[in-house]
């Protein structure tokens, strides 16, 4: 049996995720003190036994070697390939969506195990894959990777977690040595799909783009092809719209004007603004917000959980709250920068990123600033597959901490 080394350890990286992991508990438990049912009541509980879950799992994720990880990468995204295409034809629905197996009391999202595994697979191609990270075929192989689970994503429909996959996938190219501006160039589309519900902006915008390619010079099957994703992206962008579930129209509409339908699709952002600023400086204390007894608060356990902090201990304890997530994600970039060895520091870097932007766009999200994307907080918003996957990560980050030094 391998003695106990402290020293191996990364304890503010394990200790900011534990105590995250148990404020979330609380908020969870003050979010629905209040309740008439007792299956919501007890949502605290369901959320401790998956803490302790998580925390097995972890100390078994811990001691998994990164070289194992390594060579296993494509079979994790294979699995998780797989578990996609099950959910479509097996999954339990809800409010419209197919997202998860049911397992009894449980409910398992694969679209949170497919995180891992996509940075496992972009990993491991873009540190064996001999090509430059200028090569066009190199970037499409590496879109083609995350683009598959993306299209099994949009399906079930969860435009939140496809846009975790697309993020990661620039994450890792940034990682990777792409250049800035060739990350630049790849998001246009993006911006064609914007602009491109007035001809005018998006002309302005097409000639612009002309104009940076110009300068640039990036290459011709390079340029072709941003042309080319560029007019198919302005050309579908009303095919697309039309295409949308309402209730993505109106998140989009409502994050552009929430007061556009206060009583609607604009009503979860105004009653978050609502409970934040209420709690002012020190908050109404702990079980006293006010937003969150009456209820006026929706899903304020799952996707709004940092409204019901923000009522409750006010700007000082959202101010602690990210500081403590700040801790986490400057230990977790701090691993993927010293690690020696090129796959684990990849993976490393594609988890922190991961839990930058699910934290990023969480946030962002209850303050009225980014769009209602459904997407939890990372350890404290309520949800047993989020969970186990956070502490799988921080298995993994663990892992590569304790063989930082070796190749």
């Amino acid at each position: 049996m391998k003695a106990f080394n402290p020293k191996s350890w990364d304890w503010f990286l394990v200790g900011s995720a534990l105590l995250l992991s148990l404020i979330g508990v609380l908020l969870i438990y003050s979010a629905k003190f209040n309740t008439v049912s007792l299956a919501d009541k007890e949502l605290y509980i369901k959320q401790t036994m998956w803490l302790g879950l998580a925390l097995l799992v972890f100390l078994v994720t811990k001691e998994i070697p990164p070289k194992l990880h390594e060579a296993l990468a494509y079979f994790y995204y294979a699995a998780g390939v797989l578990l996609l295409l099950l959910l479509l034809a097996f999954g339990a629905t809800k409010m419209g969506a197919t997202r998860w197996f049911a397992l009894g009391n449980f409910n398992l999202q694969p679209g949170e195990i497919m995180k891992i595994a996509l940075i496992m697979a972009l990993s491991r191609f873009l540190v064996y894959s001999k090509r430059s990270p200028r090569d066009l075929t190199w970037v499409l192989i590496s879109a083609l990777l995350a683009l598959v689970p993306v299209a099994l994503v949009l399906k079930q429909p969860d435009l939140g977690t496809s846009i975790v996959f697309v993020v990661l996938l620039f994450a890792m190219l940034f990682w990777a040595g792409l250049p800035y501006y060739f990350l630049l160039l790849l998001i246009t589309p993006i911006f064609s799909l914007v602009t491109a519900f007035h001809w005018i902006s998006w002309g302005l915008f097409f000639v612009a783009l002309l104009v940076f390619l110009y300068h640039l010079r990036p290459g011709l099957w390079f340029s072709s092809f941003l042309v080319i994703t560029n007019l198919a992206c302005g050309v579908l962008t009303p095919l697309v719209w039309h295409r949308l579930h309402d209730y993505q129209k109106l998140r989009i509409i409502s994050f552009l004007n929430p007061g556009n339908d206060p009583l609607g699709a604009g009503y979860q952002i105004i009653q978050s603004q609502v409970a934040i600023g209420s709690g002012g400086l020190l908050g109404k204390g702990f079980l006293h917000g006010t937003q969150n007894k009456l209820e006026f608060l929706p899903e304020q356990h799952t996707d709004f959980v940092f409204s019901v902090l923000g009522e409750e201990f006010g700007l000082v304890g959202g101010i602690i709250l990210l500081a403590i997530f700040a801790l986490f994600l400057f230990r977790a970039i701090g691993i993927a920068y010293k690690s020696r060895n090129r796959w684990a520091s990849f993976a490393a870097w594609g988890i922190a990123s991961y839990f930058a932007f699910q934290i990023f766009i969480n946030l962002g999200m209850t303050v009225g600033i980014m769009p209602v994307t459904g997407l939890p907080l990372p350890f404290v918003s309520y949800g047993g597959s989020s969970l186990l996957v956070s502490w799988i990560m921080v298995g993994i980050l663990q892992a590569i901490y304790s063989k930082r030094y070796e190749y």
